[in-house]
C-alpha cells in the first residue's frame, strides 16, 4: 500500500508479549520515519529514492552505531558492577584493598 492511499488496518493476536513489544516498537519507528522524511520505506524503495548501495550503506551504519551502543553498555555495567562490589565490601566493614573489583575487559 502507498502511503497516500492511507494506513492498513490489521488486529493481531500475541501469544508472547516481548514479539507484542517488538511489533509495537517497530510501527513506532515507522511512524517516526514518516514524520521526519514524509514517506514510507516502501514509498522509498519504490520511488528509487534510494538504490542498493544506499541500503546497504544504512544497514552498515546502523550497525557500527549497534556495536558502539553495546560498547557503552558493557562499560556502563562493568562500572555498576565494580561499585556494587566496592559498596558491599565497604558495607561488610573492610577497606576492599586485598581484593581485585576489576572486571575483565573482553
Amino acid at each position: 500500500m502507498n502511503s497516500k492511499n492511507g494506513v492498513s488496518t490489521r488486529r493481531m493476536d500475541f501469544r508472547d508479549p516481548v514479539v507484542e513489544n517488538v511489533c509495537d516498537k517497530f510501527l513506532r519507528r515507522s511512524d517516526v520515519g514518516y514524520e521526519k522524511y514524509g514517506r514510507t520505506l516502501d514509498d522509498e524503495r519504490k520511488g528509487k529514492h534510494k538504490d542498493l548501495l544506499g541500503y546497504l550503506n544504512d544497514v552498515q551504519e546502523e550497525l557500527m552505531d549497534a556495536i558502539l551502543y553495546i560498547q557503552a553498555a558493557r562499560e556502563e555495567m562493568i562500572d555498576q558492577m565494580q561499585e556494587q562490589r566496592m559498596n558491599n565490601i565497604m558495607r561488610n566493614g573492610n577497606d576492599g584493598e586485598h581484593y581485585d573489583n576489576t572486571p575483565e575487559e573482553n
